[in-house]
């Protein structure tokens, strides 16, 4: 998103955060709320044209928007929703983008409420390294000639009773409804999202053998100094990456030794 479309998210976040703040809202149902707000606009093309159009005055969109909606999901959304149609948009599509970042932030929200969000950036991370590895799979969930329930009930299959809830409930959102996304992106999103629940960057760590509680202190304590921001760690093993260690941060990429690179971060820290 660019312009006007990134200050009208900015602006939607935190009516959502706001809103969510509240201990009595059920965030989890915000987040299904808002998936159909988003299917409904990625569907009806000429509603979502409407609502974005910079001809017509904001609030006779926000009040379209609460006839259209009003009773059909709660009042909160219909809101929400109304304020975001009052803002500017670049373009239309970016509408129904916002949407479903919201959706997926109200989720990862509700597992930050009930303390398992950390559960749920890890099985993101991890369900992503079994897609990568298994063409099979892959294919299964994005093939285009399945139906959304045959994919629904494999992921359930897969993911069901072994996942947080809120993870299920975001891959099959996601794979689903990819909405022109890869698989592999779509899973990085949220991810990202995850981690800027809590304000943190993500460090993707992979190294030749699993390292020890210990080692992945220091490194997260060290990499969270030298970037200025707390550090999640989502741990891969490659066999390859031979006495070594791999540490990817955004586009950044470390490599060298799990040894050598704290103690050079230790002396940077210290010059």
């Amino acid at each position: 998103m660019n312009g006007a479309s990134r200050e009208a998210l900015a602006a939607a976040r935190e009516r959502l955060d706001a809103l969510t703040d509240s201990t009595s809202v059920d965030a989890a149902k915000l987040a299904d709320e808002l998936a159909a707000v988003t299917a409904l606009l990625d569907r009806e093309v000429s509603l979502r044209r409407v609502l974005t159009d910079p001809a017509q005055a904001g609030e006779a969109k926000a009040e379209l928007a609460q006839r259209l909606l009003g009773g059909q999901i709660g009042g909160e959304i219909v809101d929400l929703l109304a304020g975001m149609v009052r803002s500017r948009w670049s373009q239309s599509r970016d509408l129904v983008d916002a949407l479903e970042e919201l959706a997926s932030t109200a989720d990862l929200t509700a597992a930050q409420k009930a303390g398992t969000l950390d559960d749920v950036e890890d099985e993101l991370f991890r369900f992503g390294r079994i897609v990568t590895s298994s063409t099979e799979l892959r294919a299964a969930l994005t093939n285009r000639a399945a139906t959304a329930s045959a994919k629904s009930e494999l992921l359930r299959s897969l993911l069901g009773g072994r996942a947080k809830a809120t993870t299920e409930r975001l891959v099959t959102r996601l794979v689903t409804a990819p909405r022109g996304r890869s698989l592999e992106s779509g899973l990085e999103s949220l991810s990202k999202l995850a981690a800027d629940r809590r304000d943190r960057m993500v460090a993707v760590v992979t190294s030749a053998v699993p390292l020890s509680d210990g080692h992945r202190q220091r490194l997260g304590a060290v990499l969270a100094k030298l970037y200025g921001r707390p550090m999640h760690l989502n741990l891969d093993v490659d066999p390859e990456v031979v006495g070594g260690i791999r540490v990817q941060v955004g586009d950044e990429v470390i490599n060298g030794s799990l040894a050598d690179r704290i103690e050079d971060a230790g002396r940077r820290l210290a010059s």
